[in-house]
């Protein structure tokens, strides 16, 4: 058994945590209902932007995440484009603080939303790529869960200091005081600060791995496009990368609908309240970290694709259970055991991903693992929206996820076993 590099581990894991603060306070909870309910014109506005602008950097990672990756693998370095793209994140998510409560400010919140969330996702893409570089091949599992765990818990870190710290906070520090939403306008700053000073250890602790190719980057540009076309050429159905990125394109599809109606469902169906459905996301989150964490050492023992196995299981299951629950009590223990396989589908699907790209495609081939995951997106909320209406059931509408785990689940039976 090799041993962990502890440092370089640690730094990078704490990626994880740094990064997280963007999407749990700036994509779900704060800012994306400041911008509905303050700055558009009225709340079904807002929410019409909001899901375009969402659809626009959707589509734009869709399309340039492999080629980026592509690029990046004939420059040789990787660390560069993580630290550019996540400046890039940081710098926009600070930049929200002159996003005032007015319709005049909607054009420039919904462009550094945009160009936030590209840098964040771009990042992603080089962070994930250097996972083989830091931790041992019978270790990766547990790193890749740890990591994602620790962004789990990262991320409602910031959201606690955040709403505690700043919203709710009597009076406002720095002396802040209600006038256009100051206090809430300042957990954008938080969110940059909070990313750039916990991704610090990853830059200082963990080494760039130099790969054989080192061109100049007009020369990269050039090789990478003319690299990543004839991958995608090349693809086969037969080959497991393939099929895997397929599957994974139809279970993403279903966790990222489950974590965008999940509260529409609990408030609809079940009567929760606002702060008993913050708190039933907190807690969801929570359970979904511990099973990232635990689960990684299931991964390095039975291997990636057995774990992501067990959890899309364990997400049927209790999926189904979920959609059965006849009052609010149940709901909420179904659901905190639902959560516990959220984190390990994430986690093993990297893990699984970080094992089957060979070393000098690593970037180029988590470039269409992020492709996998964005390209589709609409299609789990376009179905879900329509059989809810067409039954007029939202319980009708959330069955629509389990098809979706189950489409994955079972096309990744045939994917056969990483070499």
């Amino acid at each position: 058994m090799s041993r962990l590099p502890r440092a370089p581990v640690i730094g990078w894991c704490l990626y994880d945590w740094a990064n997280s603060a963007f999407p749990t306070v700036i994509s779900t909870f704060v800012f994306a209902a400041y911008f509905t309910k303050a700055v558009a014109p009225d709340e079904t506005t807002g929410t019409f932007l909001w899901g375009n602008a969402t659809a626009i950097a959707a589509v734009c990672i869709a399309v340039l995440s492999p080629v980026l990756g592509a690029i990046a693998d004939r420059t040789g370095k990787r660390k560069p484009w993580l630290a550019v793209f996540s400046l890039v994140c940081i710098l926009a998510s600070g930049a929200l603080w002159t996003v005032e409560p007015d319709t005049p400010f909607v054009t420039r919140a919904l462009v550094l939303v945009i160009v936030a969330t590209l840098g964040f996702e771009f990042a992603t893409i080089f962070y994930n790529a250097m996972l083989a570089e830091v931790a041992p091949r019978d270790k990766i599992g547990r790193v890749s869960g740890l990591g994602w765990g620790l962004g789990y818990f990262g991320g409602l870190s910031c959201l606690v200091v955040a709403l505690f710290g700043f919203i709710q906070a009597d009076p406002p520090p720095f002396g802040m005081g209600d006038h256009a939403e100051q206090a809430v306008r300042a957990t954008f700053i938080l969110v940059a600060v909070w990313f750039a000073v916990f991704s610090l250890p990853l830059f200082l602790l963990v080494p760039e791995s130099r790969l054989k190719e080192n061109e100049a980057l007009d020369e990269a540009v050039s090789d990478g496009l003319k690299r990543i076309w004839k991958t995608v050429r090349q693809l086969r159905w037969s080959q497991p990368v393939t099929r895997f990125l397929v599957a994974r394109m139809l279970y993403a599809d279903g966790l990222t609908t489950l974590f965008t109606f999940g509260g529409i469902y609990a408030a609809g169906t079940f009567g929760m309240e606002f702060d008993e459905i913050i708190i039933f996301g907190i807690s969801l989150n929570v359970t979904a970290g511990i099973g990232a964490a635990a689960f990684g050492w299931i991964d390095d023992r039975i291997g990636p694709k057995r774990t992501i196995f067990l959890a899309l299981i364990g997400l049927v299951l209790f999926g189904v259970a979920a959609l059965l629950a006849p009052d609010k009590t149940w709901f909420w223990g179904i659901g905190m055991a639902l959560g516990t396989f959220m984190g390990p589908a994430q986690a093993a699907s990297r893990t699984y991903m970080a094992k089957l790209a060979p070393p000098d495609q690593r970037a180029e081939m988590f470039g269409l693992f992020a492709l996998s995951g964005k390209a589709t997106n609409f299609a789990g909320p376009l179905i879900l929206g329509w059989a809810t209406l067409a039954f007029d059931s939202q319980r009708a509408g959330m069955a629509t996820i389990v098809l979706f785990l189950v489409a994955g689940l079972a096309l990744l039976t045939t994917v056969r076993e990483e070499r």
